[in-house]
């Protein structure tokens, strides 16, 4: 990850962002966030440059990174699926809708298809408990969600 396709290294679009955000209190998150959205992952060659630039470890940083869900260590798919599997949901099917994606995709939760077009991620609430099962596709939440409607939305396209 040494030089991107518009010539700047990957080290200036990290400081970048990092000077980006130097004013801010408890830097490292927002930084996190804005590295993921410059390059769509965080990769691990970024995390002894931003443990430099923050003046931390690369142990607190990479603690960080690991911890939350949200932050992805490898590009993700096209499509980035997640399915909630909080009780809410599971109370009205989420642990089927699971195993059907699996199955339609053809990947476990937490892997993307060979292809590149979907990851498959779950995650403990998305806040949509009245309309389990819910998903949320490259951001957008749908609710009631099974089978055929996670098949019909994919087929139609999802924005990024």
């Amino acid at each position: 990850m040494a030089v991107d396709s518009a010539g700047a290294s990957v080290a200036e679009r990290v400081r970048a962002v990092v000077e980006a955000h130097s004013t801010d209190r408890g830097a490292l998150l927002p930084i996190l966030h804005g590295i993921q959205a410059e390059f769509g992952y965080i990769d691990p060659e970024v995390v002894p440059i931003l443990a430099a630039e923050l003046n931390m470890s690369r142990a607190d940083v990479h603690g960080v990174i690991t911890f939350y869900s949200d932050f992805r260590s490898e590009p993700a798919g096209t499509a980035t699926v997640r399915l909630c599997r909080a009780e809410a949901c599971q109370s009205v099917g989420a642990d089927k809708l699971v195993a059907d994606a699996e199955q339609v995709f053809g990947v476990k939760v937490g892997q993307t298809t060979p292809d590149g077009s979907v990851t498959l991620d779950q995650v403990f609430c998305l806040g949509n408990c009245a309309l389990g099962p819910a998903a949320q596709i490259n951001g957008k939440m749908y609710g009631r969600v099974d089978r055929s409607r996670l098949v019909e939305i994919l087929a139609n396209g999802v924005q990024q």
